[in-house]
């Protein structure tokens, strides 16, 4: 809707300037229009401003769709064949031109917009064939033609024209709800890149764990293929649904923490205490990244007193999740990597306005604080 709006910008601020400029010419006597008559010429002239200036504007986008040409034509052979036909009778409200001139429009929203007219056909062909019935009575069956022209008229006239603004607000609903739809089709593929990200970044790193066991031919691997065949599968068939259950998750990171456990030959003060509800659904793997942060950018980067504390509870619809690792500062930037980045865009896409992330970092230890209120 909004490319659309800045697209036909030029057509509107036309409208906004000609509306006035036939007020203004009609108040200074440059022209002369019958009080009664000044909406049905304002129309007239806004049709004809749109009908002029916007074959000019897309003549080439015309030249490339001659079925689209061949349309416009044939409504505008149309209108003239309607325009004769007004003329030879020469009869007020001729109800032949009326039925043609809504004909008319009919066709040539059907052009504009076809999507909508077919979704709402029924709907506008209802309301306007009750007016039409309307029109019929009030013109031909109502009394004589001066009782219709001083009682009758004005309502029949109105009954075309209340519709437009209805319809006109309806389709700005529909508009809207297109661009929530693409809105929420946008973040899903966003979120789905995202959570393709996840599975490399992860199991690059430990594949490079596996094959340096494999090198040592240490009795450890097949234990760390086994846990790793575990998490692969849990990421795979798990990771790609939009909740799993929050004891789901804790197991996934315990295995993590055991597969870590069984390459490293240091002592490593490692505490993971959890307090949940079992039966909480949320996204999937958040908390995978910020553990893999903190032996990544902690753990692996000192020889001695290393540690990772983190701590899970969950009370009704709210999560609370810290975990905190020391590392050199001496080594690489505790913040680098895809994974930080990674998390903060999927919690906005997912839990938008609902979490809070918060970091601390001093000068050996690094914090981060996550909370999420569930709906």
């Amino acid at each position: 809707m909004i490319h659309f709006l800045k697209k036909y910008a030029a057509f509107g601020i036309g409208l906004i300037i000609l509306i006035p400029l036939i007020l203004i010419l009609q108040f200074v006597g440059f022209i002369r229009i019958p009080n009664d008559s000044l909406l049905e010429v304002v129309l007239i002239f806004s049709f004809w401003w749109i009908a002029i200036s916007l074959p000019i504007y897309k003549i080439s986008y015309l030249k490339k769709n001659r079925k689209t040409l061949y349309k416009i034509t044939g409504l505008i052979a149309f209108l003239i064949v309607i325009l004769v036909i007004d003329s030879s009778f020469s009869i007020p409200d001729n109800p032949i031109t009326i039925v043609l001139m809504v004909l008319f429009w009919f066709g040539l929203f059907y052009l504009l917009v076809p999507d909508f007219i077919n979704k709402y056909k029924k709907f506008i062909f209802g309301i306007y064939g009750l007016a039409m019935l309307y029109f019929t009575y009030a013109r031909l069956f109502s009394g004589d033609f001066e009782n219709y022209l001083e009682q009758e008229k004005g309502a029949a006239m109105v009954l075309f024209i209340i519709p437009i603004p209805i319809l006109i607000l309806l389709w700005i609903y529909e508009q809207w709800k297109w661009l929530q739809t693409l809105k929420a089709d946008k973040a899903k593929a966003e979120l789905a890149l995202l959570k393709t990200q996840i599975n490399p970044h992860f199991f690059f790193n430990t594949l490079n764990n596996l094959y340096s066991l494999t090198v040592k031919n240490s009795d450890k691997a097949p234990r760390v293929i086994l846990k790793l065949s575990d998490m692969m599968r849990y990421t795979i068939y798990e990771g790609k649904k939009e909740n799993v259950s929050l004891k789901d998750e804790v197991e996934y990171l315990n295995n993590y923490i055991e597969l870590h456990k069984i390459r490293y030959h240091k002592q490593v003060d490692i505490e993971f205490t959890h307090e949940i509800d079992g039966s909480i659904q949320i996204a999937p793997l958040l908390f995978i990244i910020l553990l893999e942060n903190a032996f990544k950018h902690g753990v692996e980067t000192l020889s001695d007193e290393a540690f990772i504390h983190m701590n899970l509870t969950s009370i009704t619809k709210s999560i609370h999740f810290t975990i905190e690792n020391n590392f050199d500062p001496t080594g690489q930037d505790s913040e680098s990597g895809i994974g930080l980045d990674n998390l903060k865009q999927r919690l906005n896409l997912i839990y938008p306005k609902s979490h809070t992330l918060t970091i601390e970092k001093s000068k050996k230890t690094y914090k981060v604080d996550l909370k999420i209120e569930l709906k």
